[in-house]
C-alpha cells in the first residue's frame, strides 16, 4: 500500500505560481512512477505531469514550460511548481503513483482555483 498526501493548493490570481506538495508514505518501493493530474468541473481528470523512476519527466502540452515535477527522496515528497497560471489551470490536482506503468494509488487531491 502507498498513501499520498496533497496539500499546497489555493486561491491564485490569473499569472501567479503555487507549489503543489505530495508526501509519500508505504511501500515506496513498489512505486514506478509519481504524477500530477487534475480533474476540472465537468471534465474528465487529465495527466499533468509524471516522473517514472527509471528517469525522465513528462507533461501535458497545455503545462509545457510553466509547470515542473520534481522529487526529494529523502524528504519522501514530490512536488509541483505552477508558473504563469490561467484560469484554464483551475481544477482539483491529485497527486499519483503508478505500479508497473499504471496510475494506481492516489490522494485525496487539493483544489487550485485561478482567477481572471
Amino acid at each position: 500500500q502507498v498513501q499520498l498526501v496533497e496539500s499546497g493548493g489555493g486561491l491564485v490570481q490569473s499569472g501567479g505560481s503555487l507549489r503543489l506538495s505530495c508526501a509519500v508514505s508505504g511501500n515506496i518501493f513498489s512505486i514506478s512512477a509519481m504524477g500530477w493530474y487534475r480533474q476540472a468541473p465537468g471534465k474528465q481528470r487529465e495527466m499533468v505531469a509524471t516522473m517514472p523512476t527509471r528517469g525522465g519527466t513528462y507533461y501535458a502540452d497545455s503545462v509545457k514550460d510553466r509547470f515542473t515535477i520534481s522529487t526529494d527522496t529523502a524528504k519522501r515528497m514530490v512536488y509541483l511548481q505552477m508558473t504563469s497560471l490561467t484560469p484554464n489551470d483551475t481544477a482539483v490536482y491529485y497527486c499519483n503513483a503508478a505500479i508497473l506503468g499504471t496510475p494506481h494509488y492516489w490522494g485525496q487531491g487539493t483544489q487550485v482555483t485561478v482567477s481572471a
